[in-house]
């Protein structure tokens, strides 16, 4: 018989992983994350939501600035969020807030130390929402030009702080690619090269996935490196497979107590399709929000915990399974290393 849920989340000893590399030739080292208080071991990852937010700023590129909020005032909002999730048995959080959309090292840093969660933070631009959240630069600078910029971060540290990138998050608008959307995912690519940090692209639909994952082999890089992330919003299930089959990684990442039933069914295809472990699962929640009062509402990262799992257990998913989906993938996922295809 299981145990209680939150016995058997807590008791789930880490998981040791090794490299199985793309490229050959590649020789068992000890792998790592990067979170925002420095490297750590991927088995010490743990339990990871791999999607969610702690702060987002929607005014724009233009007019974004840290002195739109009050650093004190968000982590009184937010801190018993990250109390309560971590009490639920996470370990780790990653925050997909990129830069010029309200990403502050400093903030996320500080509820790192107050919660006792790991929290991984990124590089890179958003380019989906017709590109509200672009900088000038990005439209006019190279993509290796726009790389130089990612990988300095990740060489020197965030905005003059000790915080360092541990993932690289873009974005791409759900049609077609357009020449921005190119350049973008062109400069993760290399970026990755240089650093090993993965990309995670705020996507949706298949068609962008697709053509990113193509576009990243055409620059040298494997699918193991990509992250599809908001994947629920496709309704053809089959591109999952597709694309977890080239390696990337499938995120659903928009889980709320209201959808548990569509996760349930749509992880058991992919484990059906042989495909879970190259899931992702998370719920792209928390979303303080400068200018609104009290930050807005803010929608906490317990779902997972105590719905999710629960409802994947009575439908037989497995001890293993459940490590697959919570601690395996995020690991395999996170784990800084370099993907390169094979030749």
């Amino acid at each position: 018989m299981l145990n209680s849920r939150r016995t058997f989340l807590l008791s789930i000893p880490g998981i040791v992983i090794t490299l199985n590399g793309f490229a050959s030739g590649q020789k068992e080292r000890k792998s790592q994350v990067i979170t925002v208080k420095g490297p750590i071991a991927t088995d010490a990852m743990g339990n990871t939501l791999i999607h969610e937010h702690i702060l987002v700023d929607f005014i724009g590129a233009k007019e974004i600035n840290p002195n739109r909020w009050n650093r004190k005032e968000v982590i009184k909002k937010v801190l018993p969020y990250l109390e309560e999730v971590k009490k639920e048995g996470c370990h780790t959080l990653v925050d997909c807030t990129p830069n010029y959309l309200g990403r502050d090292a400093i903030l996320l840093q500080w509820l790192s130390e107050l919660s006792g969660l790991n929290i991984i933070t990124n590089t890179g631009y958003y380019g989906g929402s017709d590109n509200k959240f672009l900088p000038e630069h990005a439209f006019t600078e190279s993509s290796s030009s726009l790389a130089e910029r990612w990988i300095a971060e990740w060489k020197n540290g965030i905005e003059g702080t000790s915080v360092k990138p541990g993932f690289i998050k873009i974005s791409v608008n759900a049609g077609p690619l357009s020449e921005i959307s190119k350049k973008l995912v062109q400069a993760a690519a290399l970026t990755h090269l240089q650093t090993g940090l993965t990309i995670a692209s705020h996507t949706g639909p298949a068609t962008p996935a697709l053509e990113e994952i193509d576009l990243i082999k055409r620059e040298g890089v494997h699918p193991g490196a990509f992250i599809w992330v908001h994947a629920q919003n496709e309704t053809d299930w089959k591109h999952y497979v597709t694309a977890a089959r080239a390696g990337a990684w499938i995120s659903i990442d928009g889980l709320n107590e209201e959808n548990v039933t569509d996760y349930v069914n749509r992880l058991s295809f992919l484990k059906k399709e042989k495909c879970l472990h190259q899931t992702l699962v998370s719920h792209d929640a928390g979303w303080y929000e400068p200018g609104k009062p009290g930050g807005g509402d803010f929608r906490g990262y317990t779902a997972l915990f105590n719905k999710l799992l629960p409802a994947l257990q009575q439908q037989n998913f497995s001890n293993d399974d459940i490590r697959q989906i919570t601690q395996k993938n995020p690991q395999n996922a996170f784990e800084v290393r370099v993907r390169k295809l094979k030749k």
